[in-house]
């Protein structure tokens, strides 16, 4: 191990939940150095990374942060430079130093940097879901076309490729081969978010109940996401494009207990599945590390411990979050993108407290509605161009029919 060059890696979002537990993991891999880090608003948490992990470059959202930051830097640490706004990001994550970009942004704001990232062959650790939600046929066929890896961080998408890797299908993340291996179905477990035991009406759920995740800590907008089951519905499109298998084939399933990550069940009826304790640094490292496994801090998992494990069929009447998400992957072209761009303008409301709990659903389902009246949407086939103007109106729309 002493004798390999040491991995650059480049993290985007590095002050939120993944990019901390990442960079915790780091901390503990000596083959891998932090060359690059971005933010957007937490620049008092990025001090505190620069210092302690002196990074090349920095990029953080806005000037007036670059400028706050650059005035910190000074003589501390001169030969880290500071970039800027979506550009900057774009141009970290093409960086031909960096080994390996793990991207962490929330939102269809890490699309393009993913796109840069792809074509310069990198290896990319992802974690921000929503790029491949909204344009996964075009960023595969990038990977393929540049010979760039994805690796999934999620712990779902983690689960699945750690059970598909022993079987051959080590490059299933870029080149699909997975159909090879006779998948008959992919289950995606779901710990069921703040209320899926709740009894009665979820209207008047407040956001604070909304953020009270029972096993996971995570970012605002996920933890919406998993409180409405949207973010299940967003993995199964997910899923969809890094193996290959098609959306009628992926189900859903409730686990309280989130200890079984996922699974993968082929077509002789055999199952494969990956356990173990709800911690993020687990699928973090395997991602950084790939293909290799090594010693983690994560807390061994011991089955007497767990005693049972629950699983049970969504409800969609309670969620249509889901059913809309679904619909949207097994529609294709710009819906995904059409779904995606209008949940995160419900799920910014609903912090806010300007829409309800339920006003999430019901904003995604009106937008959906009105897209399916639009003369000229696109199905099919679509560039980014498309893709990039699908997002756009759903957002407007959203904003549009809240107001």
């Amino acid at each position: 191990m002493g004798d390999k060059p040491l991995k650059k890696i480049a993290i985007l979002g590095s002050t939120g939940s993944i990019g901390v537990n990442a960079l915790d993991v780091i901390e503990n891999l000596p083959m891998c150095r932090v060359w690059g880090l971005s933010a957007q608003r937490n620049v008092e948490l990025l001090k505190a990374q620069v210092r302690r992990f002196q990074p090349k470059v920095v990029v953080v959202s806005d000037g007036a942060a670059a400028d706050q930051l650059r005035r910190w830097t000074g003589s501390r640490f001169p030969k880290t430079k500071i970039w800027t706004g979506a550009a900057g990001l774009e141009r970290l994550a093409g960086q031909k130093d960096v080994d390996l970009l793990l991207s962490s942004v929330v939102g269809a704001v890490g699309l393009l940097p993913l796109l840069a990232a792809l074509k310069a062959g990198k290896k990319v650790a992802l974690a921000n879901k929503e790029a491949l939600i909204i344009a996964g046929d075009l960023l595969m066929a990038t990977a393929r076309k540049y010979g760039a890896k994805i690796l999934p961080v999620d712990s779902e998408h983690s689960a699945i490729f750690q059970c598909l890797t022993p079987l051959g299908a080590c490059q299933a993340c870029r080149t699909g081969l997975t159909s090879a291996l006779k998948i008959k179905r992919i289950i995606l477990t779901a710990s069921g978010g703040a209320f899926y035991r709740r009894k009665g009406s979820l209207d008047r759920v407040s956001v604070a109940e909304a953020l009270a995740h029972p096993t996971w800590k995570m970012g605002q907008k996920i933890t919406i996401d998993c409180a409405t089951l949207t973010n299940k519905g967003l993995e199964a499109i997910e899923a969809h494009h890094l193996f290959g298998v098609p959306m009628e084939n992926i189900q859903i399933v409730i686990h309280p207990q989130s200890i079984v990550h996922s699974l993968v069940e082929f077509e002789d009826g055999a199952m494969l599945a990956q356990l173990s304790h709800p911690d993020m640094r687990l699928p973090i490292q395997y991602a950084l590390t790939y293909p290799e496994r090594l010693p983690s801090s994560v807390r061994p998992l011991e089955l007497e411990e767990i005693q049972k494990l629950e699983f049970y069929r969504p409800d969609f009447r309670r969620f249509p979050s889901l059913k809309l998400a679904l619909k949207a992957g097994g529609l294709g072209g710009t819906w995904p993108a059409v779904f995606n761009g209008a949940n995160e303008i419900a799920v910014r409301l609903f912090l806010q407290e300007k829409i309800s709990f339920l006003g999430v659903s019901r904003l995604v389902a009106q937008v959906m509605k009105a897209y399916s009246n639009k003369a000229h949407r696109q199905n099919g086939a679509i560039g980014l161009d498309g893709i990039l103007a699908a997002d756009r109106w759903a957002r407007q729309m959203a904003e549009e029919l809240s107001s």
